[in-house]
């Protein structure tokens, strides 16, 4: 398999991937600015539901299509290509959601951590700590949601890759032909 073609589906795959899960992302932040609590709760949980079956659905999909498009494609190829999906689209959603979160006015960033500092009942010493780390949480929050997509897309990849050739053997074992048709339509 030639890995420029791997690489260019992927990048194509990783749009799509990527693109679903900057839009309920956007869409979260969006229903934020509503002020409701119940609003945020609620589309929070619906794109979040979104957003993992939709991914499930569309690497599956972008991994029937390079197996359908390109000949002698086996299980490995499609596992490579749904892990650099994953590392593709993860660098679109973390870099959207450290974007976001430069974007937080520093109000709202107190605000935030003083609920923190209530809700966890942290001492002076600790609520420091938690402002110092301000500074950092774009690139904190870039590295780790791109390992989580990784991590997410790779599991996901591994078992995606095996199920469409499981699928396809089993498909051809139980495939009817017209003769078993022709007894069926006797019956």
């Amino acid at each position: 398999m030639d890995n420029n073609a791997v690489w260019n589906e992927a990048g194509k795959g990783a749009l799509y991937l990527g693109g679903l899960s900057v839009l309920c992302l956007s869409l979260k932040e969006v229903s934020a600015l509503s002020g409701s609590n119940f609003l945020m709760t609620a589309a929070a949980v619906i794109l979040w539901v979104v957003e993992f079956f939709g991914c499930i659905l569309l690497m599956k999909r972008s991994l029937l299509d390079f197996r359908d498009k390109f000949e002698g494609v086996k299980v490995t190829d499609t596992a490579r290509l749904g892990r650099r999906m994953a590392l593709l689209s993860g660098i679109l959603l973390a870099s959207a959601q450290a974007l976001f979160i430069m974007q937080m006015p520093q109000e709202e960033m107190n605000a935030l951590v003083d609920q923190l500092s209530t809700s966890m009942a942290m001492g002076a010493s600790e609520r420091e700590a938690v402002d110092g780390m301000l500074d950092k949480l774009p690139v904190l929050t870039f590295l780790f949601q791109w390992l989580y997509c990784y991590l997410y897309g790779t599991v996901l990849a591994s078992i995606l890759s095996r199920y469409i050739f499981m699928q396809e053997v089993f498909g051809t074992r139980y495939r009817s032909t017209d003769e078993d048709d022709d007894q069926a339509d006797e019956q």
